[in-house]
């Protein structure tokens, strides 16, 4: 999962002359606060040089994993072709470029971002040609006022840093101010998957239609340990591996997320929730099914067209007849 060109000019350019024994303590110290999922009243990114951080070793990460988000919102509502965007908790505009690069329709965008250092950074980063974009600075831990509704609404890795009443009160917000379709994304942890789980009873309450991941908007058929998440991989950059003391030329990210909308989409008979298992004789997925249940399904040699669709999906992917 490949960033803009354009956008990996301008966070290069953002990045020059910074020391890199710098930039590696504050992406560590970035990095521990995420995911202790600190919530001290303290914003995560609140100043220069943590934004940097965020550039540099989550910003990638963060982009390749709403741009899966998206895409599997598309497959089941290939309609979608939204002129507005409305990015909460925006950061330095990474799912607003994300959506940009994936929706051409797009016209404008309305970031709102509690942090100045990470408004700043943003705004040197620009946007996609031919997007208009207003930043406002708030916090939404507060007040969301003065907005109007926009055809997507996107919020990601926000959650975490909410206390749970807070979160309650932000998602029917949310959901008012959805022309479309509401796309919320959350660390790949069981914390973050309990998360999105009660975002998802309260919009299903609300009327949403869930579009990804569940092929249903029964319970969910998980229970703990287990729990929901996907996983993307992305290309690190020299920089990206020595701000992080990594050594392989990639990352895994692990994510979960929530498409919720105003009018359904096309059902899947499943989506496949783990690595599927393969060997000589057979496919082995583990699935979410349309019915609401979850199980193991194995695909053998012997039935030709089901075993090689099966081969074919992977992790996330939706299953169809």
């Amino acid at each position: 999962m490949q960033l803009p060109p354009s956008l990996r000019a301008a966070i290069d350019r953002e990045l020059e002359g910074i020391a890199l024994a710098d930039l590696a303590r504050a992406a560590e110290a970035l990095s521990n606060r995420y995911r202790a999922e600190i919530r001290d009243g303290r914003l995560h990114v609140d100043d220069g040089l943590a934004a940097c951080a965020y550039l540099a070793t989550r910003l990638p990460a963060t982009y390749a994993a709403i741009a899966r988000s998206l895409q599997a919102a598309t497959q089941v509502r290939p309609d979608l072709a939204p002129c507005s965007v409305l990015d909460i908790g925006a950061g330095p505009g990474t799912a607003t470029w994300a959506a940009a690069e994936h929706w051409p329709s797009l016209q404008s965008a309305s970031l709102i971002e509690g942090s100045t250092a990470m408004r700043s950074v943003g705004e040197r980063l620009g946007t996609a040609p031919g997007l208009r974009t207003e930043w406002k600075a708030a916090r939404i831990d507060t007040a969301l006022t003065g907005i109007a509704a926009h055809d997507l609404v996107l919020m990601a890795y926000v959650l975490d840093e909410l206390e749970p009443t807070l979160r309650d009160q932000l998602i029917p917000r949310l959901w008012a101010l959805t022309g479309e379709i509401l796309i919320i994304v959350e660390p790949g942890t069981s914390e973050g998957w309990k998360r999105i789980l009660h975002a998802r009873d309260q919009l299903i309450t609300a009327g949403a239609h869930i579009l990804a991941p569940c092929p249903h908007a029964r319970a969910c058929p998980l229970s703990p340990p287990d729990w929901c998440h996907f996983s993307v991989r992305l290309p690190r950059s020299r920089l990206h591996r020595e701000a992080k003391g990594g050594t392989v030329p990639w990352e895994d990210e692990k994510f979960t997320y929530l498409a919720a909308s105003r009018l359904p989409g096309i059902r899947p008979e499943a989506r496949v929730l783990a690595p599927p298992r393969m060997n000589k004789t057979a496919v082995t997925l583990k699935l979410c099914q349309k019915d609401g249940r979850g199980e193991e399904r194995s695909f053998a040699r012997r039935e030709r067209g089901a075993f090689k669709a099966a081969r074919k999906l992977d992790w996330g992917d939706i299953l169809q007849k």
